[in-house]
């Protein structure tokens, strides 16, 4: 039985997809990524020490935590401080790299 062509790319790409998807993220990378944002450049390198005293210090808190307090900043349910800095940076970042890096975050210390 022959494949179109179309057929065969459409097999390869739903299977790269699935591949990707099962392939841990890696948090501490997306942390610090510049194009998610670089978390690092107004959270602190070490997720403790903030460039400014009213940003929150992420290390340690809860994964479940730290997803909901950004889907409610990306949703606009939480406005208040400086969430408005946040809310252009939601959107570069996804719900499986939102739960890597709330992951890496809520293991530090």
């Amino acid at each position: 039985m022959k494949m179109s062509r179309f057929a065969m790319v459409a097999t390869l790409v739903s299977g790269l997809g699935f591949a990707g998807s099962a392939m841990a993220l890696d948090g501490k990378a997306l942390y610090e990524d510049p194009m998610k944002g670089g978390c690092f450049t107004c959270h602190g390198k070490d997720a403790k020490t903030p460039l400014m005293p009213i940003y929150p210090k992420l290390a340690g808190q809860t994964k479940e935590y730290l997803i909901q307090q950004f889907n409610d900043i990306k949703s606009g349910a939480r406005s208040n401080g400086m969430t408005a800095a946040m809310k252009g940076i939601t959107g570069m970042v996804s719900d499986e790299e939102v739960a890597a890096i709330a992951e890496y975050l809520s293991g530090l210390n």
